[in-house]
């Protein structure tokens, strides 16, 4: 079911505007979707890249207030309150026409917090918490949006999460450190060769990676990056459990985001080669893949559904604490 008509105009239209602005590869993804999903994926985006501006665009030492203001936001989004902001009210109606459980938005905004309080990465097990919160937790309320034929699917989406964004901190290295952030975690580097594992140093914009810090962290990349492959299969393996448009839809996103991880080994993995991209060319060839890959889908999806197995939000919630963190197996 679609966003009603009374909000569709100006909520829609605006947040449009924002996906086609701030993200051509979810764009692109978005316009795959069947159009109910495809205008409720828009909402939920916006509402994701307000919060996001929210704090990346409060003034120097604002930026907790103003998460602390998205979480009161948040608690009157799920409380019921009239919302002023057409990407509120239009979120507040997608949580409550689709379920969508409170932890997943608030686990968003918890990842943000990290990265306002300057976290460290200790480990892998803190840089996953940190990947669920800000990339699981939106493909967890994206089943809701798209439902599912099965309720394990939600492990897979969550995979898929985790997967994506490991390949964008492996592609923004440098950029991070710049910000004064690092993602990879410090016994990994340590590991690679770098004792003690550094800091990034305060956030200025133009602080460049040292060099002796290159070839560490390009090793540290290269694994990360296995890591998100192990996260990629199991997403994939759950396609099967989405309407055919959705499953087309993400399977074009996962293939682009993992396409990035080849630019990136192709340039050695060194985090100072610059951003890697994937051409416009490149990123259609990839959605024909991922057209044959539903193709090839298309007999188990029969026979899904001559089992009677039908499409419905998820009945329960998957919490950080009970994710499979080793889906290729242990290493």
């Amino acid at each position: 079911m679609a966003i009603p008509p009374d909000f569709a105009e100006d909520a829609i239209a605006r947040c449009s505007r924002t996906i086609r602005q701030h993200s051509k590869s979810f764009s692109l993804a978005a316009r795959l979707l069947p159009q109910p999903a495809r205008d409720e994926a828009v909402v939920l985006y916006a509402w994701c890249r307000y919060a996001d501006d929210a704090v990346d665009e409060a003034p120097p030492g604002e930026a907790p207030a103003a998460l602390a203001r998205l979480e009161r936001e948040l608690d009157t989004i799920y409380a019921g309150h009239p919302q002023p902001d057409p990407v509120l009210a239009a979120f507040q109606q997608l949580v409550q026409r689709r379920a969508i459980p409170r932890l997943y938005p608030a686990e968003l905004l918890a990842g943000m917090r990290m990265d306002v309080e300057g976290a460290r990465y200790p480990d892998e097990a803190t840089l996953l918490r940190y990947c669920y919160r800000v990339a699981s937790t939106v493909g967890l309320m994206m089943c809701h949006i798209m439902g599912l034929r099965r309720g394990d699917a939600l492990q897979q989406a969550a995979h898929l999460g985790l997967a994506m964004q490991i390949t964008n901190i492996c592609r923004d290295v440098a950029e991070d450190w710049g910000r004064g952030r690092r993602y990879l975690p410090a016994d990994a580097v340590r590991r690679a060769g770098l004792e003690p594992a550094p800091a990034a140093p305060p956030p200025d914009g133009e602080a460049a990676l040292p060099p002796e810090t290159h070839a560490p962290f390009a090793r540290v990349t290269r694994d990360l990056l296995a890591r998100a492959d192990d996260f990629y299969r199991s997403g994939h393996r759950g396609f099967d459990a989405l309407p055919w448009q959705s499953a087309l839809a993400c399977e074009a996103a996962a293939r682009v985001y993992r396409d990035i991880g080849r630019v990136i080994a192709a340039r050695g993995h060194d985090p100072s080669a610059g951003r890697a991209w994937t051409s416009r060319g490149r990123k259609l060839w990839l959605v024909g893949r991922a057209l044959l890959g539903a193709a090839a889908r298309a007999p188990m999806r029969l026979w899904l559904r001559l089992r009677g197995r039908g499409f419905a939000p998820p009945e329960t919630t998957l919490a950080f604490e009970d994710l499979d963190r080793q889906p290729g197996g242990a290493r």
